[in-house]
């Protein structure tokens, strides 16, 4: 199993920036990709950006050139500076990572964007 937790969320204003961690815990040997996912009121979960465990990175159209993901593999922790923030930007966002058979989630942390 593995377990990850995320910290970082919270208010910030329309421009603002926020940076979001993920501490992975566990079988951390057993990761190969990580992420962040974001669930807002009434709509799906949506991907926001991934990183594999070489570092090539892949993000949603609505983030890119605003949000970076990074990792470190040391720490097994993965991260997401969050640049411009938007008021559609507002959701929980989830950390996420992969092995070869199994997905995990973290607990989601908040993130407002106020206009």
């Amino acid at each position: 199993q593995v377990r990850l937790v995320e910290s970082g969320g919270g208010l910030v204003q329309a421009g603002g920036s926020l940076r979001l961690s993920c501490a992975a815990s566990g079988r951390t040997f057993s990761i190969d990709a990580m992420g962040w996912y974001r669930q807002a009121p009434g709509k799906q979960r949506e991907l926001v950006a991934t990183i594999s465990g070489g570092g090539s990175t892949n993000y949603a159209d609505s983030v890119q050139g605003r949000f970076t993901i990074s990792r470190d593999n040391a720490k097994n922790s993965v991260y997401l500076q969050m640049n411009s923030l938007k008021p559609e930007d507002t959701a929980v966002y989830y950390c996420w990572s992969r092995s070869t058979y199994y997905h995990y989630w973290g607990q989601g942390t908040q993130v407002t964007v106020s206009s």
